[in-house]
């Protein structure tokens, strides 16, 4: 049965941070925009993540420029999501998370949070491996301690953290912007022949009827489209002060929508990238079965010709592990208060997150090596794939309905297509779990 917000008592979403960024009381289009940019930056991060390496390379290498459609549509699947998202947290004026717990029964809100804990252990796993993997290319450090060292960022994130979120959105704005140096100077030097490339952003049949390919598919839009990312914007949402009123949520849920839009244009050209570049590199020279990180750090120089290549693709690498590790803490905070109503000191609640994802990570890396934990990362992509409906289906519900939303509910064309995409994120989950079996 329908019913509108029954609100128990708790503190706002992440409250030491709940309306700490002015916006200014101005017409002008520009200011208002850059007040309210950076939250979109802290989510495009977990699109850019170590893990859309693994499924990137392994797609482009494989399968040539077939998968990019796959990161095209995720990148859509992505945006209406996030607009979604952006809309429950200024409106409504709580993350999902908390959203969940006021409107479902205790048991089920049990079960959402591990699985959203599992989603995000997942996560974590990846930003591990995939920094270790950088440690490891740039400076020679066995992959072992490279896993070891992750423990530290714990530390690193609470004194970023210290100084405003402002700072925090500016140190991940900075580390997009290498990201982005990085990956234009290697698709420059990798020459890619343009029309497959366009070619490659029509889907193609044989994306579903090839098991393999449908494998790394799964993987793309598990990494693309993240289940914590959708808890995480709810909030960060809610650090600007815009007026609570209708006109003022209105106004913020537009300025929020296209700060969130066009950061997502961003991601999408840099894990393009990464699959172009693996496309032009390695699939045209008949490298197809480069699905690591390490070979394809490793053939880069060799095949373009430069050593600054590998350079850059190691410093892009240890720039998105360090990206992810920031907005992963922040999202296990919002998930763990939101669910549980229960708040423990950040640097314990990261450091349980992160112990547990070393532990896998260390145990892969010491019995099987480089190859054992690219695997690795490439399964937990899969694995945050199957956790997505159970985030995407009760932001869809809590959005459409009028008596929670009033006139921000949303309209039936926005409820068609968000169910379509939560229908089409389950089937495709279901038919590879048909297909293992």
């Amino acid at each position: 049965m329908k019913k509108p917000w029954q609100r128990e008592k708790h503190l706002n979403s992440l409250p030491e941070v709940h309306a700490t960024i002015k916006v200014p009381e101005t017409k002008n289009f520009w200011k208002k925009l850059f007040a309210f940019a950076g939250p979109g930056l802290m989510i495009a991060v977990g699109y850019m993540d170590p893990g859309n390496w693994a499924t990137d390379i392994a797609g482009g290498a494989k399968f040539g420029y077939t998968l990019l459609s796959v990161i095209l549509i995720s990148n859509i699947f992505a945006m209406i999501l996030q607009h979604l998202s952006v809309k429950l947290g200024i409106v409504a004026e709580r993350d999902l998370a908390q959203a969940c717990r006021d409107h479902f029964h205790p048991k089920i809100n049990f079960v959402l949070w591990i699985f959203c804990e599992i989603a995000i252990v997942a996560c974590d796993l990846a930003e591990v491996i995939g920094t270790a993997i950088a440690i490891n290319l740039l400076f020679g450090i066995p992959l072992i301690w490279g896993i070891v060292i992750t423990i530290l960022d714990v530390f690193v994130i609470l004194l970023l953290q210290a100084k405003g979120f402002r700072y925090l959105e500016s140190i991940v704005g900075g580390l997009i912007f290498v990201i982005i140096l990085c990956f234009g100077y290697e698709i420059i030097i990798s020459k890619p022949a343009l029309f497959p490339l366009l070619n490659g952003l029509l889907p193609q049949k044989e994306i579903v009827m090839n098991p393999s390919m449908l494998y790394i598919a799964i993987g793309i839009l598990g990494a693309t489209v993240m289940p914590h990312n959708l808890y995480l914007h709810s909030s960060i949402v809610q650090t600007r002060n815009y007026k609570r009123t209708e006109i003022g949520k209105r106004e913020a849920v537009k300025f929020a929508t296209i700060d969130s839009t066009f950061s997502l244009f961003i991601a999408f050209f840099i894990n393009a990238a990464i699959l172009i570049l693996a496309a032009a590199t390695f699939h045209t020279t008949g490298n197809r079965n480069v699905a690591d990180i390490h070979d394809a750090y490793k053939l880069l120089t060799p095949i373009l010709g430069t050593g600054l290549a590998s350079i850059f693709f190691g410093i892009a690498l240890l720039a998105s592990g360090q990206n992810s590790t920031l907005t992963g803490t922040l999202a296990g905070q919002i998930v763990m208060e939101g669910f549980l109503n229960l708040r423990i000191k950040p640097w314990l609640r990261r450091l349980i997150t992160r112990l547990i994802a070393v532990v896998p990570a260390l145990i892969v890396a010491f019995f099987y090596g480089e190859k054992g934990t690219g695997e690795l990362l490439v399964f937990s992509q899969v694995i945050l794939s199957m956790q997505l409906g159970f985030a995407v289906v009760p932001l869809v519900i809590f959005t459409g309905d009028k008596l929670k939303m009033g006139t921000f509910a949303n309209r039936p064309w926005l409820k068609i297509s968000a169910w379509t995409i939560s229908g089409i994120i389950i089937i495709l989950n279901l038919y590879l779990l048909f297909q293992w079996f």
